[in-house]
């Protein structure tokens, strides 16, 4: 999921943001990072069924 980022590299990156966003914000961002990520995902997805379709009705 994360690619070639390993444990040790992901505290790190999670200290830092706890640092930089604060404990009463961190929730809220991590709120924020999902519904992103999971729009992306909802709109690739849809992208590729539309790429899809488009083959299909070219054949």
């Amino acid at each position: 999921m994360f690619g070639k980022i390993g444990t040790g590299e992901l505290v790190l990156i999670l200290a830092i943001a706890l640092i930089v966003v604060g404990p009463g914000k961190l929730p809220e961002l991590g709120k924020a990072l999902g519904k992103s990520i999971s729009e992306f995902k909802k709109f690739s997805n849809e992208i590729k069924e539309d790429i899809s379709l488009e083959d299909k009705k070219a054949k």
